[in-house]
């Protein structure tokens, strides 16, 4: 019988080899967990381990890849909302909820 070559296809990015394959990966796997904070734990050569617990800052906002796009950075982003907030009505703002 004889062997069929597969042909892999050429990507688009110059950058990027043929041998990676990212068919069937999924965009935004791990986003809520990173989201959430993490724990990255270093073991040294000397036989010590390092654990250290990562949070996102307090006040850090993510922005989807779509809306990324129009704005790079977080200047950016301010201004665009600062335009908002006068069409926002003073009622809009609200209270903590008593328990």
């Amino acid at each position: 019988m004889k062997k069929t070559k597969v042909k892999i296809e050429q990507p688009k990015d110059k950058d990027l080899r043929n041998e990676y394959n990212f068919r069937g990966g999924v965009r935004g796997k791990h986003h809520k967990a990173m989201k959430a904070g993490y724990t990255v734990t270093v073991h040294k050569a000397d036989g010590t381990t390092v654990v250290k617990n990562i949070a996102p800052k307090e006040g850090t906002v993510v922005l989807e890849p779509e809306v990324r796009a129009y704005f790079p950075d977080s200047e950016s982003v301010n201004k665009a909302l600062r335009c908002l907030i006068p069409l926002l009505s003073k009622k809009r703002v609200t209270k903590a909820k008593k328990a």
